[in-house]
Protein backbone atom coordinates (compact mmCIF):
# COMPACT_ATOMS: atom_id res chain seq x y z
CA UNK A 1 0.00 0.00 0.00
CA UNK A 2 0.97 3.43 -0.65
CA UNK A 3 2.34 5.75 1.65
CA UNK A 4 -0.28 8.38 0.42
CA UNK A 5 -3.25 5.89 0.45
CA UNK A 6 -5.51 7.21 2.94
CA UNK A 7 -6.01 4.62 5.93
CA UNK A 8 -9.42 3.25 6.46
CA UNK A 9 -11.74 1.19 8.42
CA UNK A 10 -11.36 -1.94 6.28
CA UNK A 11 -7.75 -1.46 5.75
CA UNK A 12 -7.41 -1.72 9.65
CA UNK A 13 -9.36 -4.94 9.80
CA UNK A 14 -13.05 -4.33 9.90
CA UNK A 15 -15.37 -5.47 7.62
CA UNK A 16 -18.42 -3.20 8.67
CA UNK A 17 -20.20 -5.28 5.39
CA UNK A 18 -19.35 -8.51 6.99
CA UNK A 19 -20.69 -7.11 10.36
CA UNK A 20 -24.61 -6.09 8.37
CA UNK A 21 -24.48 -9.51 6.60
CA UNK A 22 -24.09 -11.32 10.33
CA UNK A 23 -26.96 -9.26 11.63
CA UNK A 24 -29.17 -10.24 8.33
CA UNK A 25 -28.30 -14.20 8.52
CA UNK A 26 -29.21 -13.74 12.41
CA UNK A 27 -32.41 -12.07 13.01
CA UNK A 28 -34.49 -15.12 12.17
CA UNK A 29 -33.02 -17.36 15.35
CA UNK A 30 -33.40 -14.39 16.63
CA UNK A 31 -37.16 -13.98 16.12
CA UNK A 32 -37.84 -17.20 17.45
CA UNK A 33 -37.06 -16.09 21.39
CA UNK A 34 -40.12 -13.29 21.08
CA UNK A 35 -42.18 -13.52 23.85
CA UNK A 36 -45.33 -11.31 23.58
CA UNK A 37 -43.73 -8.18 25.61
CA UNK A 38 -41.74 -7.85 22.77
CA UNK A 39 -43.77 -8.28 19.60
CA UNK A 40 -43.65 -5.47 17.29
CA UNK A 41 -41.37 -3.52 19.21
CA UNK A 42 -39.11 -2.46 16.87
CA UNK A 43 -36.28 -5.50 16.04
CA UNK A 44 -32.95 -6.71 16.24
CA UNK A 45 -30.78 -3.87 15.03
CA UNK A 46 -31.82 -0.90 16.36
CA UNK A 47 -29.96 1.15 19.59
CA UNK A 48 -31.94 -1.23 21.96
CA UNK A 49 -33.58 -3.57 22.96
CA UNK A 50 -37.17 -2.91 24.01
CA UNK A 51 -39.43 -4.96 25.89
CA UNK A 52 -43.35 -3.97 27.40
CA UNK A 53 -42.94 -3.10 31.22
CA UNK A 54 -46.58 -2.90 31.26
CA UNK A 55 -46.43 -6.58 31.90
CA UNK A 56 -45.23 -6.39 35.58
CA UNK A 57 -48.66 -4.87 36.36
CA UNK A 58 -49.75 -8.20 37.37
CA UNK A 59 -47.06 -8.46 39.87
CA UNK A 60 -48.06 -7.13 43.69
CA UNK A 61 -44.43 -5.95 43.82
CA UNK A 62 -42.23 -6.77 40.95
CA UNK A 63 -38.42 -7.29 41.69
CA UNK A 64 -36.03 -7.36 39.07
CA UNK A 65 -33.46 -9.44 39.23
CA UNK A 66 -29.93 -9.39 36.34
CA UNK A 67 -27.02 -11.65 35.92
CA UNK A 68 -24.29 -11.85 33.49
CA UNK A 69 -21.55 -14.23 32.58
CA UNK A 70 -19.45 -15.65 29.95
CA UNK A 71 -19.28 -19.15 29.21
CA UNK A 72 -14.83 -19.70 29.23
CA UNK A 73 -12.20 -21.29 27.78
CA UNK A 74 -14.90 -23.68 26.43
CA UNK A 75 -15.08 -21.42 23.29
CA UNK A 76 -11.72 -22.63 22.38
CA UNK A 77 -13.07 -25.93 22.03
CA UNK A 78 -15.64 -24.48 20.20
CA UNK A 79 -13.03 -23.17 17.84
CA UNK A 80 -11.06 -25.96 17.59
CA UNK A 81 -13.93 -28.08 16.21
CA UNK A 82 -15.51 -25.25 14.08
CA UNK A 83 -18.54 -25.73 16.12
CA UNK A 84 -20.28 -22.70 16.91
CA UNK A 85 -24.20 -23.41 17.06
CA UNK A 86 -24.00 -25.03 20.76
CA UNK A 87 -22.19 -22.67 22.87
CA UNK A 88 -25.15 -20.37 22.44
CA UNK A 89 -26.90 -22.59 24.90
CA UNK A 90 -24.31 -22.82 27.08
CA UNK A 91 -23.60 -18.60 27.49
CA UNK A 92 -27.51 -18.68 28.24
CA UNK A 93 -27.80 -21.53 30.95
CA UNK A 94 -25.00 -20.03 32.69
CA UNK A 95 -27.63 -16.70 33.00
CA UNK A 96 -30.53 -17.56 33.45
CA UNK A 97 -29.99 -20.57 35.62
CA UNK A 98 -28.66 -17.66 38.02
CA UNK A 99 -31.93 -15.68 37.94
CA UNK A 100 -34.00 -18.57 38.59
CA UNK A 101 -32.01 -19.25 41.87
CA UNK A 102 -33.61 -16.08 43.44
CA UNK A 103 -37.29 -18.02 41.60
CA UNK A 104 -36.94 -15.05 39.36
CA UNK A 105 -38.67 -15.62 35.89
CA UNK A 106 -36.23 -15.08 33.14
CA UNK A 107 -37.71 -12.14 30.87
CA UNK A 108 -34.49 -11.43 28.04
CA UNK A 109 -31.33 -11.32 26.99
CA UNK A 110 -28.66 -9.23 25.35
CA UNK A 111 -25.43 -10.70 24.21
CA UNK A 112 -21.58 -9.79 23.45
CA UNK A 113 -19.56 -11.64 20.95
CA UNK A 114 -16.52 -10.70 20.60
CA UNK A 115 -14.24 -12.18 16.94
CA UNK A 116 -10.96 -11.10 15.92
CA UNK A 117 -12.66 -11.38 12.11
CA UNK A 118 -16.50 -11.29 11.37
CA UNK A 119 -17.09 -14.64 9.88
CA UNK A 120 -20.82 -13.96 9.26
CA UNK A 121 -22.28 -17.09 9.00
CA UNK A 122 -20.02 -18.57 11.88
CA UNK A 123 -21.92 -15.61 14.09
CA UNK A 124 -24.89 -16.28 12.69
CA UNK A 125 -24.52 -20.10 14.37
CA UNK A 126 -23.53 -18.27 17.60
CA UNK A 127 -26.40 -16.49 17.66
CA UNK A 128 -28.58 -19.45 16.63
CA UNK A 129 -27.10 -21.70 19.70
CA UNK A 130 -28.24 -18.58 22.04
CA UNK A 131 -31.17 -18.15 20.56
CA UNK A 132 -32.13 -21.77 21.22
CA UNK A 133 -31.31 -21.73 24.34
CA UNK A 134 -32.98 -18.74 25.33
CA UNK A 135 -36.46 -20.55 23.82
CA UNK A 136 -35.63 -23.34 26.71
CA UNK A 137 -35.70 -20.62 29.13
CA UNK A 138 -38.41 -18.72 28.06
CA UNK A 139 -37.03 -15.63 27.72
CA UNK A 140 -36.47 -13.24 24.42
CA UNK A 141 -33.19 -12.26 23.05
CA UNK A 142 -33.74 -8.53 22.81
CA UNK A 143 -30.22 -7.28 21.09
CA UNK A 144 -26.88 -7.97 21.66
CA UNK A 145 -23.61 -6.61 20.12
CA UNK A 146 -20.75 -8.07 17.87
CA UNK A 147 -17.19 -6.71 18.11
CA UNK A 148 -14.59 -7.00 15.92
CA UNK A 149 -11.09 -7.02 17.44
CA UNK A 150 -8.05 -7.29 14.86
CA UNK A 151 -4.99 -7.13 15.87
CA UNK A 152 -6.38 -8.31 19.32
CA UNK A 153 -7.45 -11.16 18.63
CA UNK A 154 -6.43 -13.94 16.08
CA UNK A 155 -8.99 -14.16 12.65
CA UNK A 156 -10.54 -17.20 14.14
CA UNK A 157 -10.48 -16.21 17.56
CA UNK A 158 -14.03 -15.28 19.91
CA UNK A 159 -15.30 -15.11 22.76
CA UNK A 160 -19.24 -14.45 24.36
CA UNK A 161 -20.88 -13.06 27.38
CA UNK A 162 -24.31 -12.06 28.11
CA UNK A 163 -26.66 -10.53 30.42
CA UNK A 164 -30.34 -11.21 31.38
CA UNK A 165 -33.06 -9.82 33.19
CA UNK A 166 -35.68 -11.76 35.36
CA UNK A 167 -38.52 -10.81 37.61
CA UNK A 168 -40.09 -12.43 40.77
CA UNK A 169 -43.02 -11.27 43.23
CA UNK A 170 -41.58 -9.52 46.44
CA UNK A 171 -43.28 -11.80 48.64
CA UNK A 172 -41.82 -14.88 46.68
CA UNK A 173 -38.26 -14.29 46.38
CA UNK A 174 -36.58 -16.89 46.88
CA UNK A 175 -33.07 -16.81 49.82
CA UNK A 176 -31.37 -18.51 53.21
CA UNK A 177 -34.01 -16.87 55.12
CA UNK A 178 -36.63 -19.49 53.78
CA UNK A 179 -34.29 -22.42 54.44
CA UNK A 180 -35.37 -24.46 57.55
CA UNK A 181 -33.83 -27.37 59.53
CA UNK A 182 -35.59 -30.54 58.15
CA UNK A 183 -35.47 -29.38 54.52
CA UNK A 184 -34.36 -31.73 52.13
CA UNK A 185 -31.77 -31.49 49.49
CA UNK A 186 -32.88 -32.54 45.87
CA UNK A 187 -30.08 -32.87 43.16
CA UNK A 188 -30.37 -32.55 39.91
CA UNK A 189 -28.61 -33.97 37.17
CA UNK A 190 -25.80 -31.91 34.55
CA UNK A 191 -25.65 -32.89 31.17
CA UNK A 192 -21.83 -32.72 31.61
CA UNK A 193 -19.18 -30.33 32.31
CA UNK A 194 -21.48 -27.30 32.02
CA UNK A 195 -19.16 -24.24 31.53
CA UNK A 196 -16.69 -24.32 34.00
CA UNK A 197 -13.35 -25.60 35.09
CA UNK A 198 -12.38 -26.38 31.08
CA UNK A 199 -8.96 -24.61 32.27
CA UNK A 200 -8.41 -27.69 34.49
CA UNK A 201 -9.94 -29.78 31.80
CA UNK A 202 -7.87 -28.54 28.67
CA UNK A 203 -4.90 -28.65 31.15
CA UNK A 204 -5.28 -32.34 31.57
CA UNK A 205 -6.30 -33.84 28.51
CA UNK A 206 -4.18 -32.21 25.81
CA UNK A 207 -1.06 -31.60 28.15
CA UNK A 208 -0.37 -34.31 30.48
CA UNK A 209 -2.64 -36.96 28.35
CA UNK A 210 -1.85 -35.38 25.09
CA UNK A 211 -5.05 -36.40 23.66
CA UNK A 212 -7.21 -34.92 20.59
CA UNK A 213 -10.43 -33.81 20.41
CA UNK A 214 -11.20 -36.22 17.73
CA UNK A 215 -9.77 -39.14 19.72
CA UNK A 216 -12.62 -42.08 20.23
CA UNK A 217 -13.33 -42.47 24.00
CA UNK A 218 -14.82 -45.59 24.83
CA UNK A 219 -17.00 -44.52 28.37
CA UNK A 220 -18.47 -41.65 26.50
CA UNK A 221 -19.26 -43.18 23.55
CA UNK A 222 -18.28 -40.69 21.25
CA UNK A 223 -15.37 -38.68 20.97
CA UNK A 224 -13.84 -36.54 23.81
CA UNK A 225 -14.47 -33.01 21.28
CA UNK A 226 -18.04 -34.04 21.66
CA UNK A 227 -18.14 -34.94 25.31
CA UNK A 228 -16.52 -31.60 26.06
CA UNK A 229 -18.97 -30.01 24.31
CA UNK A 230 -22.10 -30.98 25.45
CA UNK A 231 -24.40 -28.27 25.97
CA UNK A 232 -25.06 -26.76 29.79
CA UNK A 233 -28.37 -27.90 31.07
CA UNK A 234 -30.56 -25.07 31.48
CA UNK A 235 -33.01 -25.71 34.13
CA UNK A 236 -35.03 -22.31 34.67
CA UNK A 237 -38.37 -23.58 33.60
CA UNK A 238 -37.87 -26.81 35.32
CA UNK A 239 -37.64 -24.73 38.36
CA UNK A 240 -40.11 -22.53 38.00
CA UNK A 241 -42.50 -26.04 37.53
CA UNK A 242 -41.14 -26.94 41.00
CA UNK A 243 -42.29 -22.79 42.83
CA UNK A 244 -45.85 -23.70 40.91
CA UNK A 245 -46.25 -27.22 42.26
CA UNK A 246 -44.92 -27.42 45.47
CA UNK A 247 -43.42 -25.12 48.36
CA UNK A 248 -39.32 -24.43 47.56
CA UNK A 249 -37.40 -22.85 49.81
CA UNK A 250 -34.37 -22.15 47.99
CA UNK A 251 -31.91 -23.28 44.85
CA UNK A 252 -28.65 -22.83 44.17
CA UNK A 253 -27.00 -23.21 40.41
CA UNK A 254 -24.08 -25.38 40.55
CA UNK A 255 -21.29 -23.79 38.70
CA UNK A 256 -17.70 -22.24 39.72
CA UNK A 257 -16.43 -23.18 43.09
CA UNK A 258 -18.35 -26.79 42.77
CA UNK A 259 -21.63 -28.26 44.40
CA UNK A 260 -20.22 -27.90 48.30
CA UNK A 261 -19.44 -23.84 47.47
CA UNK A 262 -22.38 -23.22 45.72
CA UNK A 263 -25.19 -24.78 48.12
CA UNK A 264 -23.21 -23.20 50.90
CA UNK A 265 -24.01 -19.48 49.16
CA UNK A 266 -27.87 -20.10 49.99
CA UNK A 267 -27.61 -21.82 54.13
CA UNK A 268 -28.10 -19.48 56.21
CA UNK A 269 -26.08 -18.78 59.75
CA UNK A 270 -26.65 -21.57 61.93
CA UNK A 271 -27.60 -24.32 59.20
CA UNK A 272 -25.58 -26.47 57.83
CA UNK A 273 -26.78 -28.47 54.22
CA UNK A 274 -25.03 -32.28 54.17
CA UNK A 275 -25.18 -34.14 50.41
CA UNK A 276 -24.52 -37.70 50.58
CA UNK A 277 -21.98 -38.75 47.71
CA UNK A 278 -23.45 -42.45 47.75
CA UNK A 279 -26.62 -41.15 46.55
CA UNK A 280 -25.47 -40.59 42.56
CA UNK A 281 -22.16 -41.59 40.42
CA UNK A 282 -21.14 -39.21 38.52
CA UNK A 283 -20.32 -39.08 34.68
CA UNK A 284 -17.23 -40.88 33.22
CA UNK A 285 -16.24 -37.53 32.05
CA UNK A 286 -15.58 -36.44 35.53
CA UNK A 287 -13.43 -39.96 36.30
CA UNK A 288 -11.41 -39.28 33.15
CA UNK A 289 -10.36 -36.18 33.90
CA UNK A 290 -9.72 -37.19 37.27
CA UNK A 291 -7.47 -40.35 37.06
CA UNK A 292 -5.89 -38.31 33.41
CA UNK A 293 -4.66 -35.48 35.66
CA UNK A 294 -3.92 -37.15 38.96
CA UNK A 295 -6.26 -34.67 40.54
CA UNK A 296 -7.05 -35.31 43.93
CA UNK A 297 -10.87 -35.69 44.49
CA UNK A 298 -11.31 -32.35 46.65
CA UNK A 299 -9.82 -30.37 43.99
CA UNK A 300 -12.21 -32.07 41.70
CA UNK A 301 -15.11 -31.23 43.56
CA UNK A 302 -14.15 -27.57 43.84
CA UNK A 303 -14.02 -26.81 40.07
CA UNK A 304 -16.17 -29.46 38.24
CA UNK A 305 -20.42 -29.90 38.99
CA UNK A 306 -19.33 -33.38 39.73
CA UNK A 307 -23.23 -34.41 37.93
CA UNK A 308 -24.81 -32.12 39.75
CA UNK A 309 -26.15 -28.96 38.15
CA UNK A 310 -28.77 -27.36 40.37
CA UNK A 311 -30.07 -28.05 43.68
CA UNK A 312 -33.59 -27.48 45.40
CA UNK A 313 -34.08 -27.09 48.65
CA UNK A 314 -37.44 -28.12 49.43
CA UNK A 315 -39.79 -28.90 52.99
CA UNK A 316 -39.66 -32.88 53.17
CA UNK A 317 -43.41 -32.97 52.52
CA UNK A 318 -43.08 -31.69 49.46
CA UNK A 319 -40.21 -34.10 48.22
CA UNK A 320 -42.63 -36.83 46.60
CA UNK A 321 -44.17 -33.86 44.33
CA UNK A 322 -40.81 -32.15 43.35
CA UNK A 323 -39.72 -35.11 42.44
CA UNK A 324 -42.69 -36.22 40.15
CA UNK A 325 -42.70 -32.77 38.50
CA UNK A 326 -39.03 -32.89 37.59
CA UNK A 327 -39.36 -36.37 36.16
CA UNK A 328 -42.27 -35.33 34.38
CA UNK A 329 -40.06 -32.87 32.89
CA UNK A 330 -37.71 -35.55 31.88
CA UNK A 331 -34.84 -33.97 35.02
CA UNK A 332 -33.31 -36.70 36.41
CA UNK A 333 -33.09 -36.21 40.24
CA UNK A 334 -32.78 -37.82 43.29
CA UNK A 335 -32.73 -36.55 47.39
CA UNK A 336 -29.23 -35.91 48.13
CA UNK A 337 -29.33 -34.47 51.47
CA UNK A 338 -30.52 -32.59 54.25
CA UNK A 339 -30.41 -29.39 56.27
CA UNK A 340 -29.75 -29.64 59.88
CA UNK A 341 -28.01 -27.66 62.80
CA UNK A 342 -24.93 -25.87 62.25
CA UNK A 343 -22.95 -27.98 65.31
CA UNK A 344 -19.78 -27.78 65.49
CA UNK A 345 -19.34 -27.37 61.18
CA UNK A 346 -17.09 -24.67 59.81
CA UNK A 347 -18.61 -24.48 56.70
CA UNK A 348 -22.43 -24.14 55.09
CA UNK A 349 -22.41 -27.48 53.13
CA UNK A 350 -20.60 -30.26 53.35
CA UNK A 351 -20.23 -33.55 50.90
CA UNK A 352 -19.74 -36.87 52.84
CA UNK A 353 -19.47 -40.83 52.20
CA UNK A 354 -17.97 -42.49 48.83
CA UNK A 355 -19.57 -42.22 45.08
CA UNK A 356 -21.38 -44.47 44.23
CA UNK A 357 -20.31 -46.67 41.78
Amino acid sequence: MSETTGASYAAAGVDIEAGDRAVELMKEWVKKTQRPEVAGLGGLGGFAGLFDASALKRYERPLLASATDGVGTKVDLARQMGVYDTIGHDLVGMVVDDLVVCGAEPLFMTDYICVGKVHPERVAAIVKGIAEGCVLAGCALVGGETAEHPGLLGPDDFDVAGAGTGVVEADRLLGPDRIRKGDVVIAMASSGLHSNGYSLVRHVVFDRAGWTLDRQVEEFGRTLGEELLEPTRIYSLDCLALTRTTEVHGFSHVTGGGLANNLARVIPDGLHATVDRSTWTPGAVFDLVGKAGNVEQLELEKTLNMGVGMIAIVPADSVDVALTTLADRGVDSWVAGEITDRGDHATGAELTGGYAR
